[in-house]
């Protein structure tokens, strides 16, 4: 499956087998300490950065409904984000994974975040679209 939007991702997680609970950490870009003239001109310009998780939170699709309802609701407690990471949990017996089951899933994507280990989740830009990063 070639997901390419947010909202693609919402499309797909209703239509698995088994209900999903979504799971997202929401990255602002910040230039590191110990930066080079090169790196902070770049990044003064828009580019380049260090991806740093600054927000999580888990959602059923149903809940979220369009990437303009998600990015609507994280604008008031983070309203700087530029990427934001996506994983799911699948449920069981046609039951979604609970909040608190959530929680230490979370809790390992943003310490893998941290660690440059995104190749499991999928990353959207501030538009909803999905993005390549490396």
């Amino acid at each position: 499956m070639n997901i390419t939007t947010f909202d693609a991702l919402l499309q797909a997680a209703q239509q698995q087998p088994q209900p999903q609970r979504l799971l997202f950490v929401l990255a602002q870009s910040e230039l590191p300490d110990d930066a080079t003239p090169e790196q902070q001109a770049a990044f003064e310009a828009g580019q380049g950065g260090a991806l740093v998780p600054v927000a999580c939170v888990d959602r059923l699709p149903a809940e979220l409904g369009s990437f303009a309802a998600f990015e609507a609701e994280s604008r008031p407690f983070c309203p700087d984000w530029v990427v934001v990471f996506a994983a799911s949990l699948s449920g069981r017996n046609g039951q979604p994974p609970s909040s608190e089951s959530a929680q230490n899933p979370l809790e390992q994507m943003v310490a893998a975040i941290k660690a440059g280990q995104i190749g499991n989740f999928l990353p959207f830009d501030r538009q909803g679209d999905a993005i390549r990063l490396g």
